[in-house]
């Protein structure tokens, strides 16, 4: 599988170009998943459902299946951060691409989001891991770059860098 982050600040557009890229890729025949860091508690099950009773009775883990949809949800007994690596373990191998959004931190490849009006810097400067810059001001990047400069707005043209350059985007885990 390939696998490319798409890091930035809050507000630069991320969800949008992710939310974009997943539709590029489908109408090229691409199984995608997503991998999304959350910096806040989330909960996808209700009170009073089965598998929220199972949880809330102490399961660890909860599986749940239709004939459409699979979810696991585990709960850990102490608080727990887990890496990007982690995550990525736990994603179907017969995907095409991850597109794992936020984990800015990384040591994966990155697309860099940045939009001007964000007010918030950049970070190609000091990121290694940064491979492309995508943002909807290129006049305004505050620092030269020899890294591709991608428009925001035109999710083709990303998947189409994405797929020129798609070898350097094999995912080898690594040993957790």
């Amino acid at each position: 599988m390939k696998v490319v982050a798409f890091a930035g600040f809050s507000g630069s557009g991320k969800t949008t170009l992710v939310e974009q890229m997943i539709g590029v890729m489908r109408m090229r025949h691409l199984r995608v998943s997503v991998v999304k860091h959350a910096h806040h508690d989330f909960d996808i099950d209700h009170p009073g459902k089965d598998s929220w009773r199972h949880r809330e009775a102490g399961a660890f883990e909860v599986v749940l299946a239709s004939h459409r949809r699979l979810v696991l949800q585990r709960e850990f007994e102490q608080p727990t951060q887990l890496s990007v690596h982690h995550l990525l373990a736990e994603v179907y191998d017969g995907v095409d691409w991850v597109l794992v959004e936020g984990f800015k931190h990384s040591d994966l490849q990155k697309i860099e989001v940045w939009r001007l009006s964000s007010g918030q810097p950049v970070r190609y400067p000091e990121d290694d891991f940064v491979v492309a810059i995508a943002t909807d001001t290129p006049e305004a990047l505050p620092e030269p770059t020899q890294r591709p400069v991608l428009d925001l707005n035109d999710p083709q043209a990303v998947c189409d860098w994405l797929l020129t350059h798609q070898d350097r985007f094999d995912y080898t885990p690594p040993l957790i």
